[in-house]
């Protein structure tokens, strides 16, 4: 298994595909068009990683840091690579890229239909916060 920065032409489509038929834990929008996604690497490129098994993508994280907090988006292993330690060693190696680049505290969203992802976050050290999200579409 190798796990490695994002690549665009290479990498966009087979992550689309993963994300949108990853489960009720990734809802891939507008913020998720190649166009976008080309913003966040040029923004994060050391924080997006994929992890791929004899060159077929098999797992994807995104990630940005804004100088003072992190952030992690879409972690998604494929269905037959999960319960292996893929996702696991995709957020241990992008904490380790946090951690590079002096982030000290980052976080993760889960989506209400999702919570049975919980207990795999938890394991990796994460815990909950009670928090209510706002947000607003730009267009």
């Amino acid at each position: 298994m190798l796990i490695r920065e994002f690549e665009l032409d290479r990498d966009y489509p087979a992550a689309l595909a993963l994300w949108q038929s990853s489960g009720p834990g990734v809802h891939v929008g507008q913020s998720d068009t190649r166009e976008e996604i080309a913003r966040k690497l040029a923004h994060d490129p050391d924080l997006c990683l994929v992890a791929e098994d004899d060159g077929q993508l098999v797992g994807a994280v995104l990630g940005g840091y804004d100088g003072r907090r992190g952030m992690v988006y879409h972690l998604a292993v494929a269905e037959a690579y999960r319960c292996r330690g893929l996702g696991r060693a995709l957020m241990l190696e992008q904490e380790a890229r946090f951690r590079a680049r002096g982030c000290r505290k980052y976080y993760l969203l889960i989506t209400a239909d999702n919570r049975d992802v919980e207990d795999f976050y938890a394991r990796l050290g994460w815990s909950r916060m009670t928090v209510e999200i706002m947000a607003k579409e730009l267009g």
